[in-house]
C-alpha cells in the first residue's frame, strides 16, 4: 500500500461514531491507474474509497453488516453516482470486506 493511515483527516460524526450505512460496491478492474477526483491514481491495491461529501483525506472504517468484517479506508474519490450506493471501495478493501464476489454489501461507516 502506498499510504498511511496515520495521515488520514478525522471525520466529523454524530451519535456514536456512525456516519452512515448502506450499500457499498467497488472499482471496475478497468479504473485501475486513472485519476482519481483527488488528482492520485486509482491503486486497486491500495484501501481507498470514493464518496459524495467526505473530504479528501477522511479515514473512513467500513463495517459489512453482513459478515461483520471491518476495514480502514481513506476518502480519494467522489461517488458513486449510483443513487442506491453509499460508497465505492478499492478491490483491496471489498477483498477484506469478503464482497467481491457479490460484488456489493450493506455497509456501516464510522469515523476512524
Amino acid at each position: 500500500m502506498s499510504f498511511a493511515l496515520a495521515s488520514c483527516v478525522r471525520v466529523p460524526s454524530g451519535e456514536g461514531g456512525a456516519i452512515g450505512a448502506g450499500v457499498a460496491s467497488y472499482y471496475s478492474r478497468s479504473l485501475n491507474g486513472r485519476p482519481t477526483a483527488s488528482g492520485e491514481r486509482y491503486d486497486r491495491d491500495d484501501l481507498t474509497a470514493a464518496h459524495r461529501s467526505l473530504p479528501f483525506g477522511a479515514c473512513v472504517v467500513v463495517v459489512n453488516a453482513e459478515n461483520g468484517r471491518s476495514v480502514r479506508v481513506r476518502v480519494n474519490d467522489r461517488g458513486p453516482y449510483a443513487k442506491e450506493r453509499l460508497i465505492d471501495l478499492s478491490e483491496a478493501a471489498a477483498r477484506e470486506l469478503g464482497m467481491v464476489k457479490r460484488g456489493v454489501a450493506r455497509v456501516r461507516l464510522y469515523r476512524c
